[in-house]
């Protein structure tokens, strides 16, 4: 399948970011910490240039923690601050406070010298859709000042929001790339829910999941689904034509996955589009395990 979605409004979101980027301080991206780079739009390293830049690592609580401290380091390593987070909690709320102390003290510092005190720093938010800007902000103010939703695409319009007498933020829409080079990065963000499910293949999600599962995460299907990872991926596929979507040994899998929590059609023949759907929402809801799709050494250079 060939990834691309870019709907009108984020066009104009683009415009609209380059044009108050003056008005900025400081960049903050939330990223989605279990495919960090996957969920980065290039487009605002370019937007940003000469700003400081805040990558905040969200859904923390549903990543790989080793994997994100080697982000975090990767990220700092290019002359970005960090910070970790849920933003469906308070965990890690301080820890961004603090990053966008560290990360405006020279701006605080050139302000006093000019004779400026106490104005609060001016920070975008910025990041692709459903990665969880507007709870972010709804967390970190207290109070639910940003429009939430568990859909991409809910926040349509900017709004400057006063998170407390420090800082300010411009909340914007997400926006992602209007082109995904590598197609490897659209099958990311739409395993994570990034991309709206209905113009996708469940199957060819479940499929590209199961394989990196089955080699990067070894026994945590089994654990799941009870069932023997080793014994089905031996098996060959029975009824689903085995193709680009993804190879023999992930199609036994999800068959397996399907008769063992009973996504059978008439007939008998395994309803892999509900397994495929079953599948999916275990993963993105953290019932798999806290599991990271991409690693430093894998992801481009920014």
């Amino acid at each position: 399948m060939n990834y691309q979605w870019y709907p009108g409004h984020m066009t104009k979101a683009r415009r609209m970011m380059q044009e108050d980027m003056k008005l900025i301080d400081l960049v903050v991206e939330l990223v989605d910490a279990r495919i960090p780079l996957s969920s980065r739009n290039p487009d605002i390293d370019e937007l940003g240039k000469g700003k400081a830049r805040l990558i905040l690592l969200n859904k923390a609580d549903l990543a790989d923690d080793s994997a994100t401290a080697e982000w975090e380091q990767y990220f700092r390593d290019r002359g970005c601050f960090t910070a970790v987070l849920d933003s469906r909690s308070r965990a890690g709320i301080r820890a961004v406070s603090s990053a966008i102390e560290d990360a405006c003290r020279e701006k605080r510092e050139r302000d006093r010298k000019r004779g400026i005190q106490n104005r609060p720093v001016r920070a975008m938010i910025a990041g692709i859709p459903n990665v969880g800007k507007s709870t972010f902000i709804n967390t970190f103010a207290g109070k639910a000042c940003a429009r939430t939703g568990n859909r991409p695409g809910v926040t349509k319009g900017k709004q400057w929001i006063r998170l407390n007498r420090e800082v300010e933020m411009l909340d914007t829409p997400g926006i992602l790339w209007p082109k995904f080079e590598d197609q490897m990065v659209g099958l990311r963000l739409a395993v994570t829910g990034a991309i709206r499910d209905e113009i996708l293949q469940p199957e060819e999600m479940a499929l590209w999941l199961i394989g990196y599962l089955l080699a990067d995460y070894p026994g945590i299907l089994g654990r799941r689904y009870q069932i023997d990872e080793n014994a089905a991926a031996a098996r060959q596929d029975e009824w689903l034509p085995v193709g680009e979507t993804g190879s023999e040994s992930a199609v036994a899998v999800l068959t397996r996955i399907a008769d063992t929590r009973g996504c059978i059609k008439k007939g008998g023949e395994p309803d892999y589009q509900k397994a495929s759907r079953l599948l999916i929402e275990d993963f993105r809801s953290g019932r798999l395990g806290k599991i990271t799709l991409e690693v430093p050494a894998s992801g481009k250079q920014i």
